[in-house]
């Protein structure tokens, strides 16, 4: 059976995982889940990830949780943009997620980016989560 939100996936995939004291989860690997897990390790919201290898010429991503004294480094996880309603912002109107203390992931033109990232190289594109 096909998969309808492989991003929104992914996303719950780690909340339950911070939820339940995981250091690592699992998810199946595409290019644009590993874009999205660049920007939460650039950004330092989790230790990494590694992509191995399956058998069937599939692939796995494993992706290291981060905690802070024992308490989860995200807080809240949530996708904005989805299958059924895509969310699209122009550079100026990029959110600001809890006064700049979090960030939005954002598809653009360039690539995957932070929300700080896109303001930056001056681009807009689809909001695929927020994250604090």
């Amino acid at each position: 059976m096909s998969m309808t939100d492989p991003i929104g996936d992914m996303l719950t995939r780690i909340r339950n995982g911070l939820q339940a004291g995981k250091s690592v989860v699992q998810s199946p690997a595409s290019n644009t889940r590993q874009r999205v897990l660049d920007v939460l390790e650039r950004e330092g919201y989790i230790r990494g990830y590694e992509r191995n290898a399956l058998d069937n010429n599939k692939s796995e991503l494993h992706i290291e949780l981060k905690y802070h004294e024992g308490n989860p480094v995200i807080n809240t996880l949530s996708r904005v943009s989805k299958p059924g309603r895509r969310v699209y912002s122009s550079v100026r109107d990029l959110p600001r997620v809890h006064n700049g203390l979090g960030i939005s992931i954002v598809s653009t033109p360039k690539g995957v980016l932070s929300d700080a990232e896109a303001r930056d190289q001056n681009v807009g594109g689809e909001i695929l989560c927020t994250v604090f």
